[in-house]
């Protein structure tokens, strides 16, 4: 009776830890991972992220709406991973200095303006609890601007400007935009 006990739970572990496998490095994830890389004027970044979608969902709005992102929580600007940021060199951030590296990026959506943080915590397998704040380097206000048409996929963008570059967030009806330069 225990052997028949012991290899049912054997049988049972074996399934779990072949699903869990194949849901995490096998099949295709809902929200693809996908890399944006920008390269001007001497000025290099590289952002990974993934890539959610709308799906007909209220995606910023207030928690009582339930709105996937809710104002006001912890968002870790995508899905899946923890979204990281890379610049070759010193660079202001909204108008801030960061040093060259990496950090992982995240916000919190308000109905004006989102805050956008970069931490210096990286490799961060699932970014869904809030990072150490301790280790935040720079936040940001971004000011929010609705869109005339639906983003249906979340996508970062950089662009060159004047001064730089802007990365652009987009999603749903909604586009709030960071400014970076070389220091």
């Amino acid at each position: 009776m225990k052997k028949n006990i012991l290899i049912g739970v054997g049988v049972v572990f074996i399934l779990f830890v072949v699903w869990v496998v194949y849901g995490l490095f096998i099949a295709t994830p809902v929200s693809p991972p996908t890399t944006t890389a920008y390269s001007e004027g001497g000025l290099e970044i590289t952002i990974d992220y993934s890539q959610p979608s709308k799906k007909g969902r209220l995606i910023f709005g207030e928690e009582a709406d339930d709105a996937l992102q809710p104002y006001g929580k912890y968002w870790r600007l995508g899905a899946n991973a923890a979204t990281e940021i890379t610049f070759n060199k010193d660079v202001t951030f909204g108008g801030k200095p960061v040093k060259a590296g990496t950090y992982s990026m995240y916000a919190v959506p308000g109905a004006n303006a989102f805050k956008v943080t970069l931490n210096s915590e990286t490799n961060i397998f699932f970014g869904v609890a809030e990072p150490d704040h301790e280790l935040d380097v720079v936040t940001v206000d971004a000011p929010v601007q609705k869109t005339p048409s639906v983003v249906e996929t979340f996508t970062i963008d950089v662009v060159t400007t004047k001064s730089g570059a802007t990365i652009n967030y987009s999603w749903d009806q909604t586009l709030f935009t960071v400014p970076v330069a070389l220091q």
